[in-house]
């Protein structure tokens, strides 16, 4: 039961509220009758005040700020939904706007022939690349006479969940190559020996999550290439650039990653990471028409017109879009440039400062990739742990995630910082100060700190 109190009580007296107000309300299951809506405000407006801030988190890769002219926009576009293309075709052409600038700014062969999407997130462009990769391998097999039902697909174990979704989904064995704690990432040459007739492509990420680092895709298409050679066998790459799509063209501009490699058939990434988009709005292209097949596009007839759809979702919301090309109209180039510029200067200030810091090493630096980084702990320290230091940055409001690295590295702990637009170099110093002093008081301690106690159990305590 949800107690209301006597605050919210008197407030509803006050307002000459008609109905008799019960003390409680159920949780779980529908009141009898319900609040009045300024009322129901304030219970789930007071219910989430222990929620964290979400500027200071610096766990997630999704956007937390917009301009205010940008949230106003969202607020008038929130009924809209993107697949009424014909009942909205001026949020469809704004669509259409923005695919034709990302095959622009992704080196499309010829953007006008570039064909994609929105979605609801990288995810879902995860799951069409995949699904498109494994069509056109089933065809070709097909029309050879050869078996069909073992498709694989190559990729590194750092890769995001999504893709284990997709290969559990879409019934494809997943290969994925261990990383190590000397490489934290997939190779050419170790998803090129992967490869073999029932390979449906190579996952190349840009822009891990664990370290923030790229993955070399120029790399992998010279390995496969030279697989070709030897073998024959035509392995198209996928590049995951869910984070990585929004910051390379503008950090890292002479970087080949994208469409000008041939290999490269599909690009997904996230506009509401470093697209700078709330969330959630995702975006996947494919390089030319001819690389999403006829049959994976379908036509809606009963919104008021012939309507193709391309997305796995069919409703989605319209305002991120509308979002998205207001950030694209308002940014330009120059001011996407200045922005992950800017990021990538405090993110390598920052983590050059914690790499002074005697208990402190880097695992991976930001320099020329995501304004993102990890560090873990000296081995010789025994007595704290980078969890215990997660948890007493959380007391001063931070949100940094500790993790253990995936197969093969559990052994290494680390603490992760991702940087996004509304994080300014005042706010870097204030979580250096807060670090530096956890990390004093921790090296202070006289001998081993006990793990936390789980929530619910210090509640009772």
């Amino acid at each position: 039961m949800v107690d209301l109190g006597a605050g919210l009580g008197h407030h509803l007296h006050q307002r000459g509220g008609a109905t008799p107000l019960p003390e409680q309300v159920p949780r779980d299951r529908l009141s009898d009758h319900g609040l009045q809506a300024d009322l129901t405000y304030q219970l789930v407006h007071d219910h989430l005040m222990l929620d964290g801030n979400a500027r200071l988190n610096l766990a997630t890769f999704v956007g937390t700020w917009m301009e205010p002219e940008a949230l106003q926009l969202m607020q008038d576009c929130a009924e809209k939904n993107m697949i009424d293309k014909d009942e909205y075709p001026q949020t469809a052409e704004l669509e259409e706007r923005c695919l034709r600038i990302l095959a622009h700014l992704w080196h499309a062969p010829d953007p006008s022939q570039a064909v994609g999407t929105s979605t609801t997130g990288s995810s879902e462009g995860c799951m069409l690349g995949g699904m498109v990769l494994k069509w056109h391998w089933r065809q070709r097999r097909r029309a050879q006479g050869l078996d069909d039902r073992r498709p694989n697909l190559v990729m590194g174990t750092n890769t995001q969940i999504c893709w284990d979704k997709f290969c559990a989904y879409f019934d494809v064995e997943a290969r994925q190559v261990p990383i190590t704690p000397d490489r934290l990432q997939l190779n050419g040459a170790e998803a090129a020996a992967q490869c073999d007739e029932n390979t449906i492509g190579v996952v190349g990420v840009l822009g891990s999550t664990f370290d923030g680092s790229y993955e070399p895709i120029a790399e992998m298409q010279t390995c496969l290439d030279a697989l070709q050679q030897r073998t024959g066998l035509d392995v198209p790459i996928h590049v995951d650039a869910a984070s990585g799509g929004f910051v390379a063209p503008f950090n890292a501009p002479e970087l080949a990653w994208d469409f000008r490699l041939p290999r490269v058939l599909s690009i997904n990434a996230s506009g509401h990471k470093y697209g700078g988009v709330l969330p959630g709005v995702g975006w996947v292209l494919w390089r030319e028409q001819a690389a999403l097949p006829e049959e994976l596009r379908f036509n809606v007839n009963y919104l008021g017109g012939q309507m193709p759809t391309i997305g796995m979702n069919f409703s989605r919301p319209g305002a991120q879009v509308v979002a998205q090309y207001f950030n694209f109209l308002h940014l330009g180039h120059e001011g996407y440039r200045k922005r992950m510029g800017t990021l990538e200067a405090i993110a390598c200030y920052l983590a050059d400062a914690m790499a002074e810091l005697p208990p402190l090493q880097l695992v991976s630096h930001p320099r020329g990739q995501l304004p993102v980084f990890a560090v873990r702990l000296d081995p010789k320290v025994n007595n704290w742990t980078v969890f215990q230091l997660s948890e007493r940055l959380r007391a001063r409001g931070w949100l940094v995630p500790a993790y253990t690295l995936p197969a093969n590295c559990e052994t290494i702990a680390v603490l992760r910082f991702v940087l996004r637009a509304g994080f300014s170099r005042d706010m870097a110093d204030q979580l250096l100060d807060d670090l530096r002093r956890a990390v004093e008081w921790f090296e202070r301690l006289p001998g081993p700190m006990p793990e936390p106690m789980p929530a619910e159990a210090a509640f009772h305590h």
